[in-house]
């Protein structure tokens, strides 16, 4: 995460890569959505983008309690009506402290956890999504134990170097995490740069 040189907002190159093919997907599947729970925003990068672009849906941005102030600038200086000021949320709390909530969505978070956080991720997601909601996962992940590309694989090699309880995770065990909580995969997107759009109902 660097500083935008244009508005000295906290910036990440991979949200402005991966938005727009991201924006596609969400609006052929929230189109008649309320509200959406974003987990991790990160820099809010998305949850501005996707608001703007998505007006008929409230986006609740969330993220780790220390990472509130970052994710806040951004958000306050968008002043966009649907776009509620960030919540803290520990996807290890055993209450999230949010609503019920039609969709959850998430990029680039269930390789930067622990295995026992995604665990905890989806058992979160099981409480708070309510029936016949969706859950859409952004990332990258292993099919049958392999890496979908050299880059990934050098990916993961860094990423443990960096937290050796991170890691890309195996797409089937996440799909078992999504299915002990009801959730049926609808999609599985190839997107830019080897990831995938994970999309369950």
């Amino acid at each position: 995460m660097t500083a935008n040189p244009i508005d000295g907002l906290p910036f990440s190159q991979a949200c402005e890569n991966n938005k727009l093919p991201i924006l596609e997907i969400l609006q052929r599947h929230l189109g008649d959505t309320a509200s959406v729970l974003e987990i991790a925003g990160g820099t809010g990068q998305h949850a501005v983008f996707f608001a703007e672009a998505l007006p008929h849906l409230i986006w609740q941005p969330t993220d780790v309690p220390h990472a509130m102030d970052t994710l806040a600038l951004r958000i306050e200086d968008s002043e966009l009506p649907n776009l509620p000021g960030p919540a803290p949320l520990d996807v290890n709390a055993p209450d999230w402290g949010v609503e019920i909530t039609e969709a959850v969505f998430s990029a680039n978070c269930l390789h930067i956890i622990a295995a026992s956080s995604v665990e905890n991720f989806f058992s979160g997601v099981g409480r708070v999504l309510q029936p016949g909601g969706r859950l859409l996962v952004y990332g990258p992940f292993r099919y049958g134990g392999e890496f979908t590309s050299e880059s990934n694989a050098n990916f993961d090699g860094w990423l443990k170097a960096r937290d050796p309880a991170s890691g890309i995770r195996d797409f089937e065990w996440v799909n078992g995490l999504a299915a002990s909580q009801g959730l049926a995969l609808l999609e599985d997107n190839a997107m830019p740069a080897n990831n995938q759009l994970l999309v369950w109902q």
